[in-house]
């Protein structure tokens, strides 16, 4: 597969639309880019340095607009291996002053460049040209996704790094953990070996923004923003990329009418509701990504969903997108999660840490079906940190009650308002560890009455069950649906006894004192790598049969061998 796609195949039909459908893109690409110079200088302003603590305490809407604001400043450049990087940025200083830039790997070598203002961006984009092929039909669709052309003899790189876009192995963790000194410290070195890189946050609003130049062809003021995990503070490398085309920022669309007088509004197309006009509207764009979107491969048009989305992959990034545009509970969850992960570091470390256990032993997993999915095992970690005591986080009416009128939120006759400004919530005074929280978590859910209670972080307290269901987790703004409906009983045993074992195994001392290993390969897994192990649990079909049964022989195996590694030797 060709490493540089910033051109996109077409079998050409109707070309006089196809030719006035391009000018119209190209048009809003500009206009966006080159003009409303006051508006780029107030957002390029300069900015006071802020540690990462206070970074961590933005809100999400100021995360986003940041975010965002780079992001328009910025390009995807498709580069050869062998481009001299000094003469990189020189060529593109001649432009104007580059702020940030990085390299990364996804069907050849991609560099990301932020420059200081929107006038460099468009300056740069104006030396571009159309690229002439003799044998194939190009779309002279002009983005912000350009390939690099080297017209001197190539000069070899000098240490031209890589950020790494996805996260190690299994295997790899394991080793690296083994050789940490404490749990609490294998529960950092996994959460920083598996979050979203600053690097990797920038592609993904990027990617979002490219989108957006595609969208505005139709809707100028519309925006795309990411949501899900790329967002939330839980995502891992390598994880789907969710976007939300916002049309709700469209001016006009929400002036008040005056009640005497003249007025003027628009002339607009009327669908019998508002899933129809979502459904159009991802048909046009998802009809535009397929056949002029550079990298945008394998577009499927999923309208008839209960969520209506256009899915497909982004090779230049190798992110896998879904595009939604009436999604709004979405992203109001997004935000939920952003919070409570911003409110105490160990909530996101527990969750990273969960999650990575649940995918090993396939709890989890990327495949729609009766899994647990990860949004559903997010709650659980959070409704387990409300229930501790002293709680390690508010609950969700908690919040709400802290909220003011600026966070007032109803969608669709749901009550989705909390309040967003960290500062208006009282720190909690709980200081267990980490690990003490990972095994409490394990023994929480291996014991709880599942067959009976639902999940509510509303309340922060379990309910009888509404309905029948193996688990049910109420979901925190539409309560009267199940986000875990999905979830069948065998899954749900395997879940409980995999926390059983889980518990049981993080409790042995000999399965829970460091062993060192130095900085070889061969250290001996002890904590929290034990739990990473493949397991000997499978398709378990009576969680009672199975509920007072000892951890798995593989356990007892393991603790056998490690007594007799750490015996002394006789001579």
């Amino acid at each position: 597969m060709a490493s540089s796609l910033a051109v996109c195949r077409l079998h050409m039909r109707g070309g006089g639309s196809f030719v006035k459908c391009l000018q119209k893109v190209d048009t809003f690409l500009h206009r966006s880019i080159a003009t409303d110079v006051v508006a780029a200088a107030r957002a390029d302003a300069p900015r006071k340095e802020e540690s990462d603590e206070k970074e961590e305490r933005k809100s999400l809407h100021s995360l986003q607009v940041e975010r965002q604001e780079q992001a328009e400043r910025s390009v995807l450049i498709s580069c050869q291996p062998r481009t001299n990087e000094k003469k990189f940025l020189k060529f593109l200083s001649k432009h104007g002053d580059v702020k940030k830039y990085f390299f990364y790997e996804s069907y050849g070598i991609y560099a990301v460049v932020e420059f200081s203002d929107r006038e460099s961006v468009a300056s740069l984009l104006e030396g571009a040209a159309i690229p002439s092929v003799s044998h194939e039909s190009t779309v002279p669709f002009k983005s912000r996704l350009l390939s690099l052309r080297n017209l001197d003899s190539p000069n070899q790189l000098s240490g031209q790094q890589c950020q790494p876009q996805t996260t190690i192995t299994i295997n790899e963790l394991t080793q690296r953990l083994s050789r940490e000194e404490s749990v609490d410290q294998q529960i950092a070195s996994l959460t920083k070996a598996y979050q979203l890189t600053e690097e990797n946050s920038r592609l993904r609003f990027l990617v979002c923004s490219l989108l957006k130049d595609i969208a505005a062809a139709y809707f100028p003021e519309c925006t795309i923003k990411p949501f899900g995990s790329s967002v939330n503070g839980f995502g891992k490398l390598g994880c789907d990329l969710d976007m939300f085309l916002d049309l709700d920022g469209i001016s006009g669309r929400n002036i008040k009418m005056p009640k005497s007088g003249l007025s003027l509004e628009y002339q607009v197309k009327r669908a019998n509701s508002e899933r129809a006009v979502t459904q159009s509207i991802l048909s046009v764009i998802g009809e535009c990504v397929d056949q002029f979107g550079p990298g945008c491969v394998g577009v499927q048009k999923i309208l008839n969903a209960r969520c209506p989305l256009v899915r497909f992959a982004h090779q230049p990034s190798g992110f896998q997108c879904d595009l939604t545009a009436n999604n709004r509970v979405a992203m109001k969850s997004t935000e939920l999660l952003y919070l409570y992960g911003g409110l105490d570091p160990r909530v996101r470390s527990l969750v990273f840490t969960v999650r990575c256990w649940a995918r090993t032993h396939g709890v989890t997993s990327s495949i729609p079906g009766a899994w647990i999915t990860n949004f559903s095992l997010t709650v659980m970690v959070l409704f387990f940190l409300q229930k501790r005591s002293p709680p390690i986080i508010p609950t969700l009416d908690h919040l709400r009650d802290l909220a003011g009128p600026a966070d007032k939120s109803v969608i669709e006759g749901n009550d989705c308002t909390f309040v967003s400004d960290f500062s208006k919530i009282q720190p909690q005074s709980n200081t267990e560890t980490l690990e003490k929280l990972l095994g409490e978590f394990f023994e929480f859910y291996a014991t709880f009455p599942l067959s009976r209670m639902s999940i509510n972080i509303r309340k922060g307290k379990e309910q009888n069950k509404p309905e029948v269901a193996p688990l049910h987790i109420q979901n925190p703004f539409e309560t009267s649906l199940n986000v875990s409906k999905n979830v069948n009983a065998t899954q749900l045993d395997r879940f409980v006894v995999l926390c059983q074992e889980s518990s049981w195994l993080l409790q042995q001392t000999e399965a829970n004192t460091p062993r060192g290993g130095g900085g070889g390969d061969d250290a001996t897994p002890w904590g929290l790598a034990t739990l990473l192990l493949p397991s000997q649990v499978a398709g378990v079909k009576g969680r009672k049969k199975r509920r007072r049964e000892p951890a798995s022989e593989r356990i007892k195996g393991l603790l056998e061998s490690l007594k007799n590694k750490n015996q002394p030797k006789t001579s």
